[in-house]
């Protein structure tokens, strides 16, 4: 028994283990590489992996000229995240379409990645063999007005820098954004080592015609080899240096006459996407529902990027559009642009519903045409509310027959004739009892619903009721203020009452729509790794037309309730 207690165990933590693997992903510093260049392999794992890693399968197609290991902490909506990053260093044996391998951290693994490496530049030699120089180059010198431009500058040097300045690129009527982090690896020139340093720009020419970006200027003081001075505060002789790179000419083309959309829109990739909040084919009237339709665009800035939901639709079906949010990331390859917008659908009325299409034309600056990103003509079939139940009809207490008194033959009523006066007697005394005794109930009946009406007219709120009015009053306060911790800690207090939920991200789904996507925005503005500027008042707005029609749709329930209940 206990030997099988013991092999279950081990089959448990095997299991737990492929199940739970720590998800490690690869990227490299740049790429393309040429063969005679060094370049980093980075390794990143979000926890910490089953072992150490093992780099020897590397050694196959790639020299491992160093390794190193770094780790940071992130934060994200409120959670710390540990990043743990091995860089290795290599440079390729061979050129081609290579294999970075698979490599073993334990029984957790990276996985494979594909890189180009071109053939050694033998033809390139120093300038004058110089053990300092600039290169710049650009991957196109016939781009389209508005098109990105990428601009590469290496810096050639064989020789230490005590301080160095390089001048930015300069372009008569152009955009010009520096790209990402600069690249440092070794090369080959001309059979002599050199440390590089890469930078990228993109730059977007606004101009049609001939121009020209003006030659980079280095202003470097280099340190003098084998040369020392015997003074203690000046243990080294520099030198400066001045050195220019050639100039880049662009002929810049203007727009193509077979463009006829007023926009003109150009990029190397774009996506139009869309999404919503919740099932269109299940709308109801008075009840909201919110599209948001994205726009990506690769080699293209978000100041290009044209409206997305501009087109007018039926007046009945009222719509709400919030801010965009406009987002660019520089990357190596380039800038991706991004502009989303949100607008919130709230029908008046039952019926169809029909919202036109959304149609982008753009230039593809890869294929050189023209192209349509389309999100298709929508129909929305939207269902009344709900039939009100019809109040129930009084009820209508039958009448009892009483059988008429008899008459006598003088047509007179006969009234029963008393026996004797002892009858008589009990007869009167039953009568003033009865008597006296409904008087008693009418009058306690008329002490009662009194009292009633009172309590109902004068409601007693409860300690929750109470609760939620201040959450409420905090609220507006924080909002009115754009205080975003103020309005974070009065929504946790309102959520609780409300939900017993404990986060903002997990109150969210509580709300409708456009309350919901105001408490997720408050949220990652909270959490955003650079500090935001936070306005309240859109959430509060949100949050008392919500409440509001809460209230309405309680009140409309109440009214429902039987007239005359049994």
């Amino acid at each position: 028994m206990p030997l099988l207690i013991l092999f279950f165990s081990l089959w448990l933590a095997g299991f737990s283990t492929n199940v739970f693997a720590t998800d490690i992903t690869v990227s490299l510093d740049r790429s393309p590489v040429s063969v005679d260049e060094s370049f980093q392999i980075i390794f990143t794992a979000s926890e910490s992996p089953d072992d150490d890693p093992d780099f020897s399968p590397l050694e196959q197609d790639f020299t491992v000229q160093s390794q190193s290991q770094n780790s940071r902490m992130e934060w994200i909506n409120g959670k710390s995240n540990r990043i743990i990053q091995w860089i290795v260093t290599v440079m390729a044996n061979d050129s081609g379409n290579l294999i970075i391998p698979k490599i073993k951290f334990g029984s957790d693994s990276s996985p494979a990645l594909k890189i180009v490496v071109s053939p050694s530049s033998a033809n390139k030699t120093s300038q004058n063999d110089e053990d300092l120089f600039l290169e710049v180059s650009a991957n196109t010198e016939k781009p389209f007005i508005q098109s990105q431009v990428l601009y590469t500058v290496k810096l050639y040097r064989r020789v230490d820098f005590a301080k160095a300045n390089l001048s930015e690129p300069e372009l008569p009527d152009a955009v010009i954004e520096k790209l990402a982090d600069d690249a440092n690896y070794t090369t080959q020139v001309s059979g002599v080592t050199y440390v590089v340093i890469e930078r990228k720009y993109a730059i977007f020419p606004q101009k049609s015609g001939v121009t020209t970006i003006k030659p980079l200027v280095l202003t470097a003081d280099t340190v003098a080899r084998g040369r020392q001075n015997n003074s203690f505060f000046n243990s080294q002789i520099t030198q400066r240096r001045i050195v220019k790179s050639n100039p880049i000419t662009l002929n810049v083309q203007p727009i193509p006459a077979t463009f006829t959309d007023s926009h003109w829109l150009t990029a190397e990739n774009l996506e139009l996407t869309q999404t919503w909040s919740g099932d269109i084919a299940q709308m109801k009237v008075g009840e909201p529902l919110t599209r948001t339709v994205k726009l990506v665009a690769n080699g293209s800035t978000v100041g290009q990027l044209p409206e997305l939901n501009s087109s007018k639709i039926d007046p009945q079906l009222k719509a709400y559009n919030d801010q965009p949010v406009l987002h660019e990331d520089k990357t190596l390859a380039g800038i991706v642009a991004s502009r989303e917008e949100k607008i919130a659908f709230i029908p008046a009325k039952a019926g169809n519903y029909t919202l036109p299409a959304i149609q982008i034309s753009w230039f593809n600056t890869r294929t050189q045409k023209i192209e349509l990103a389309t999100l298709p003509e929508m129909s929305l079939t939207v269902a009344g509310a709900e039939n009100a139940p019809q109040a129930q009809t009084p009820t209508v207490v039958e009448e009892k027959h009483i059988p008429p008194i008899p008459l006598s033959e003088t047509g007179r009523q006969e009234m029963p004739v008393v026996e004797n006066e002892q009858a008589s007697l009990l007869w009167k005394s039953t009568a003033i009892f009865s008597t006296l005794g409904w008087l008693i109930t009418l009058g306690f009946l008329f002490f009662k619903r009194k009292t009633a009406s009172k309590k109902i007219s004068e409601p007693i709120e409860s300690p929750v009721e109470i609760s939620l009015k201040v959450c409420v009053k905090q609220l507006k306060k924080a909002c009115m203020t754009d205080d975003a911790q103020a309005a974070k800690t009065a929504l946790l207090e309102w959520g609780k009452l409300q939900f017993n939920e404990i986060s903002l991200g997990s109150i969210a789904p509580h709300c409708e729509a456009r309350l919901r996507d105001e408490i997720l925005q408050l949220n990652a503005t909270l959490y955003a790794k650079e500090p935001q500027i936070w306005k309240g008042r859109e959430l509060f707005k949100t949050f008392s037309e919500n409440n509001a029609r809460e209230k309405l749709a309680k009140s409309k329930t109440d009214a429902l309730k039987p007239l005359y209940p049994i």
